[in-house]
């Protein structure tokens, strides 16, 4: 027991060494800086508290030179330029804390030597009140912007000067107003750190919230491209069969073929089954954290040949739609069809939501070159019920309209009402 007890011993005195040996360093590390540090400004009224910091300062500082003054004797010149620096340390503490205590500590220590000789043992010494005022602002606009343990370290650092001062005074003095500058200077880095510690708790959250957001936008944004995906899967699968049944089904349409031919159509036939193969897994993977796909995994994919069954059935539910259709009308590829029956269908949808009691105008025009397509709707007559949460209607048509190279533009019309136009490439397929 003995052995362990004298190595406990000698770890705990070589951990005591170490820190005091590196105590410091650390005190270096932590006081010994000029980096400017300003005061947190919110609002328009950002500026309120510097106003009151410089006013107060000018004041005290007023006081301290005339309680100089009366100690000061024949060191007159000496006083003045002492007070002004205890001022100007208030006023430097907005934007650089440190200098601004290292300077106001400096201060406080050669005033009290200065007027020592001077002051009566009925007088307040080593701090008068107002060099207490004025150090206690440093000191709370410092524990302000520095960790708590910095903070404790300058106000440390500060009794040790006034216990200094007594250590060395010529005779005895009053020193209850020095009691009280320390509780003083207690309350200020106490105050001062606890508010610090809820603004940084502040910015914190706000800084999670804008990951959350942005996690969620990610998120979203994951999740409508996998809706996409899967819906442009039947697409693709049907494009897959065809070629592999038209490679199988080639060799039978043509007289005597050669065997190459027939090689090279069996390979584009298998290539095409493999292809097909690994969609469908894909497709599982897609699928595999979507409840609802299995529902749906087998329903086909809507076109805009189904766009007259989907107004009818928004205008059953109480909205007043018009269509209008230009240009001539014409099949086009399935993604595009696709797309643009989800977009009207967002839109529309986005509608009812939002614009209740309101009109709605569906206008689609079949170019040479692209497909536009426009729902606007009037303003609302009724105040829209609140949302549930973040929706994927805007971002969805986004995405499809960028997947297909596309444009959609989106906003609120001058009338009070709400527009979505979309422009995508409708070439025509190449089975036409």
């Amino acid at each position: 027991m003995d052995l362990v007890d004298d190595g406990g011993g000698r770890n705990i005195g070589g951990r005591l060494t170490s820190a005091l040996l590196s105590a410091p360093r650390a005190l270096r590390e932590d006081l010994w800086t000029v980096a400017r540090d300003p005061l947190p400004r919110r609002g328009w009224l950002g500026w309120l508290p510097h106003v009151h910091v410089v006013l107060s300062a000018v004041l005290l500082g007023w006081w301290l030179l005339a309680e100089l003054l009366e100690r000061s004797g024949p060191s007159r010149d000496l006083v003045l330029l002492l007070a002004v620096l205890q001022t100007a340390a208030a006023v430097l503490a907005l934007s650089r804390p440190l200098p601004a205590w290292w300077l106001s500590t400096s201060v406080l220590f050669l005033s009290a030597q200065i007027v020592d000789g001077t002051t009566g043992p009925d007088a307040h010494w080593p701090w008068s009140a107002p060099a207490i005022l004025l150090h206690t602002l440093v000191l709370l606009l410092l524990a302000l912007r520095v960790r708590p343990r910095i903070a404790v370290e300058a106000l440390g650092i500060t009794i040790l000067t006034g216990l200094a001062n007594t250590a060395s005074a010529e005779h005895a003095h009053n020193g209850v107003l020095t009691q009280w500058g320390v509780g003083a200077f207690v309350i200020a880095v106490v105050i001062g750190t606890s508010q610090r510690r809820s603004r940084v708790a502040r910015e914190r959250l706000v800084e999670q919230q804008v990951l959350t957001a942005e996690e969620r936008g990610r998120r979203t944004v994951l999740e409508e491209r996998n809706r996409i995906a899967r819906e442009l899967h039947d697409v693709v699968a049907h494009h897959m069969s065809v070629i592999s049944i038209q490679a199988q089904v080639a060799p039978h349409l043509v007289q005597n073929p050669s065997d190459e031919l027939k090689e090279n159509l069996a390979g584009i036939r298998e290539n095409a089954v493999e292809a097909l193969t690994e969609l469908r897994r894909v497709l599982g993977v897609l699928r595999s954290e979507d409840a609802q796909a299995d529902g749906v995994r087998h329903a086909p994919q809507p076109t805009l040949d189904r766009l007259e069954e989907l107004v009818g059935n928004v205008r059953g539910a109480g909205l007043t739609i018009t269509t209008e259709t230009t240009g001539r009308p014409r099949p086009l590829s399935p993604g595009v069809e696709l797309s643009a029956f989800r977009i009207v269908q967002e839109a529309l949808s986005n509608a009812m939501r939002h614009a209740p009691g309101a009109s709605v105008r569906v206008e689609i025009g079949y170019g040479s070159e692209e497909l536009t397509l426009r729902v606007a709707n009037t303003a609302p007559d009724a105040p829209a019920p609140p949302s549930p949460g973040a929706g994927h209607g805007l971002l969805g048509m986004r995405e499809r309209a960028a997947m297909l190279g596309g444009e959609l533009a989106t906003g609120p019309t001058p009338q009070g009402g709400y527009e979505v136009a979309a422009t995508l490439p409708a070439r025509r397929p190449a089975a036409d």
